[in-house]
């Protein structure tokens, strides 16, 4: 096992000899046979590493069991990425797509391996954090300034209406009891609707661990991760995302222990100074960003409301999933106050 894969969990485990014979003839270096560990990190999607001889692979399949309509799509983030990587090379380069669930139990890809240092709970010693902190948005605002006129990556038209409606229904298809601080900042969402700034590509989950440092030069990023949302939208979104995803020195409880809060460490950026940043390199309006804040905040804890749903269901038995009804609870509770002072 290389430091960053593990066993593959109970339950979790994909059928080698099958897959072998799939891949064989179609992955270069599967003629020779294959061997799979798996990426222990993340909560969503399961990713494996996939040894054909002498190469190695990352495959990415759904998680185990029912899943929500549309999420999960595999094909699409195949699709995504065959589009994305000739015009920012930190997307990785996508391989194979299957789409005979019978091989593994879902559709799945491939793509090429990327090696570096993924961010969770800690930092090496002497991490350079503000470089990092630099590097982090400037590769946001350049994956924003990417021309998007000829990529398929969806309708920009509606955009921001048509995802705070998809992620209420998430919430109400994933429910396991009353909310009311969910459903009154998703009625708050539904009222306040800004005017959207031109579109980009909008990546949908851009945070510290969907990127891979350099292990060497930790302030240079050598991939961007995680595809399976990116559409062409309000730019906005993901800057929204990044400021949920970004706790810093002085936040309540329930948003640091939320999210991943290594950025509540000393060094990092501010999330102010994360927005001047941008707005620098970009020029675009935030004078909306509050909004943006919001939605992020209620995206996150929609999306650990459907893993907690799962985890409730027996659809998986990862136990890190059994206090995720309390993270939604706590976040819910900070989108409800950030929602009253924006008015």
């Amino acid at each position: 096992m290389t430091g960053d894969t593990a066993p593959v969990r109970p339950g979790e485990e994909l059928d080698i000899a099958r897959l072998a014979d799939y891949l064989r003839g179609r992955l270069e270096g599967a003629e020779q046979g294959i061997a799979v560990e798996q990426f222990p990190g993340g909560h969503s999607n399961l990713t494996y590493l996939v040894r054909a001889g002498s190469r190695e692979y990352v495959l990415r399949r759904p998680p185990m069991g029912p899943v929500a309509p549309k999420a999960h799509d595999m094909a699409r983030e195949y699709h995504v990425l065959a589009a994305v990587h000739p015009l920012f090379a930190l997307a990785p380069r996508p391989c194979l797509l299957c789409e005979d669930a019978s091989v593994v139990g879902a559709v799945f890809f491939v793509m090429e391996r990327r090696r570096g240092l993924v961010l969770r709970r800690q930092t090496p010693p002497g991490f350079p954090a503000r470089g990092a902190s630099e590097a982090f948005i400037d590769t946001l605002a350049a994956l924003h300034a990417i021309d998007t006129s000829a990529l398929p990556l969806g309708r920009p038209s509606g955009f921001l209406e048509r995802q705070v409606r998809g992620w209420t229904d998430r919430w109400r298809r994933a429910q396991t009891g009353p909310l009311a601080q969910m459903d009154d900042v998703a009625a708050w969402l539904a009222a306040r609707l800004p005017a959207s700034p031109a579109p980009a590509i909008v990546h949908n989950d851009y945070k510290l661990d969907n990127l891979m440092l350099d292990p060497a030069a930790p302030a240079r990023i050598v991939a961007v991760l995680d595809w399976e949302m990116t559409t062409s939208g309000d730019p906005l979104v993901d800057l929204g995302c990044v400021l949920c995803y970004w706790p810093e020195p002085g936040d309540p409880e329930a948003r640091r222990d939320a999210v991943i809060p290594i950025t509540a460490q000393p060094g990092w950026y501010s999330r102010a100074e994360l927005t001047e940043r941008y707005a620098g390199r970009t020029g675009r309006d935030l004078s909306a960003l509050g909004y943006y804040e919001v939605f992020g905040l209620f995206k996150v804890a929609v999306v650990l409301q459907q893993i907690y749903f799962r985890y409730r269901q027996g659809q998986t038995r990862d136990e890190r999933f059994r206090e995720f009804g309390r993270r939604v609870r706590g976040l819910m509770e900070v989108a409800a106050d950030l929602a009253e002072r924006a008015g």
